[in-house]
């Protein structure tokens, strides 16, 4: 995988102005989910990927273009975190008729890498 921007407030921002293309959010969600994939087989490695997400999505799912797989991603940001976009970032979301799906998916892979910071200690 090429060169990932580092999760940071910065990257999250980034994501939710588009000022980062759809095939990077969709690599930061993966790596983060644990997809590896291995050039010399040739092959998704999905060893370090939770098993719920391995049997639905044994490669990783396109983020910004598939609602099944976002509605999975929002699910299983736990309850608590579902705010955080708005509660650390101070989002206020996208304003009526100036936004769609892909800034809907965009903004919920923002809130799920979001969530990851903060349970894996990266954010306060």
């Amino acid at each position: 995988m090429h060169e990932l921007p580092s999760l940071t407030p910065d990257t999250i921002w980034a994501i939710l102005n588009e000022e980062i293309a759809d095939d990077t959010v969709n690599k930061l969600v993966w790596n983060y989910l644990g997809y590896r994939y291995d050039s010399t087989a040739n092959q998704w490695d999905i060893t370090q990927v939770a098993p719920e997400w391995q049997e639905e999505y044994p490669e990783p799912p396109n983020f910004i273009e598939s609602r099944p797989a976002t509605v999975k991603l929002t699910r299983s940001i736990p309850p608590a975190n579902k705010q955080l976009l708005k509660e650390q970032l101070g989002f206020k979301g996208y304003k009526i008729g100036e936004f769609g799906p892909r800034q809907t998916r965009r903004a919920t892979a923002a809130n799920w890498l979001l969530s990851y910071m903060k349970d894996t200690g990266l954010t306060q």
